[in-house]
């Protein structure tokens, strides 16, 4: 999970050299290519079928991946990298919104629901108390509308993270999982520079020698985290990983720091501290009501 971590960071540094040049389309595709190779190559060496009984699942899967992938992808160039990792990584806290929402929805409609624990509700309010203090340099910059993308991209990441857990217990291997991800995700890299062509005036660049190679390492780099990520969570305490997971604001911003110059401020550092802290409580407090559902 440390490693998967840092590869996760050093995606994000290649998202954000490549976002200097390239638009955002050929940033999904070549992220969802390389995967789609990559994952491919590994399901004909091991001779796993590709053919899936759950196709819509997928699909549903891919339709909120990729559309917080491309948002995150978005605001990685434009947000200083520590900023706008933190964002996606309120992805726990979200979830933990949802799963409280269920619960209301379930006792509201008369049907038994397991008591919500108050540290999930205090998680839930130290992690958006959080997001106050992260986005407030942002603001003042005068760059609400990326750090708002942002945020929308972690509570759609909430949502594919649900989405995978339905395809494990559909019986679906990781494998098959990240190719169709990665698939949708080239696919629709395609689509988006086409809309971007339309309403911008410009979309697809044949990227340079540079660029080309920033594009490669976002691909290599997501798809190798990926496959460390499933590795830790099939090996190891599933709490234990998704707190380990939060080393990568640590790397995020310690690369921002080293290599973009990004700005140190105290107030963003304590609020990052915050997410950290509501997302690792979340994860924990929610397990009780993951298990019953």
């Amino acid at each position: 999970m440390v490693t998967a971590t840092v590869l996760f960071a050093l995606m994000g540094v290649c998202v954000k050299m490549a976002s200097q040049t390239a638009s955002t389309g050929e940033v999904v595709f070549f992220r969802g290519g390389v995967g789609a190779v990559l994952m491919g190559l590994l399901a004909w060496r091991t001779g796993l079928n590709l053919r899936t009984a759950v196709p819509m699942l997928h699909l549903q899967r891919g339709a909120s991946g990729v559309s917080a992938l491309a948002m995150w992808f978005y605001t990685l160039g434009t947000l200083p990298l520590s900023t706008a990792v933190t964002l996606n990584y309120m992805s726990s806290v979200w979830m933990a919104v949802f799963l409280v929402l269920q619960v209301a929805w379930r006792r509201w409609r008369g049907q038994a629901a397991p008591a919500v624990p108050m540290p999930l509700l205090a998680a839930v309010a130290i992690g958006f108390l959080g997001v106050t203090l992260v986005l407030r340099p942002t603001i003042e910059r005068d760059l609400w509308l990326p750090g708002l993308v942002g945020l929308v991209s972690g509570t759609l990441s909430a949502t594919a993270y649900f989405q995978v857990a339905s395809l494990g217990r559909a019986g679906e291997p990781e494998v098959r999982v990240v190719f169709y991800f990665s698939v949708f995700g080239a696919v629709s890299g395609l689509l988006i520079s086409a809309v971007e062509l339309l309403y911008q005036g410009h979309g697809w660049t044949p990227p340079t020698g540079t660029t080309l190679m920033w594009l490669l390492g976002t691909g290599l780099f997501a798809t190798l985290a990926q496959v460390c990520m499933t590795r830790a969570y099939a090996r190891g305490n599933a709490l234990a990983m998704a707190s380990l997971q939060y080393l990568g604001i640590a790397h995020a911003f310690v690369l921002g720091v080293l290599l973009f110059d990004d700005p140190v401020h105290g107030i963003a550092v304590l609020g990052m501290a915050l997410i950290v802290l509501a997302g690792i409580g979340a994860t924990q407090a929610s397990a009780p009501l993951k298990a019953r559902r």
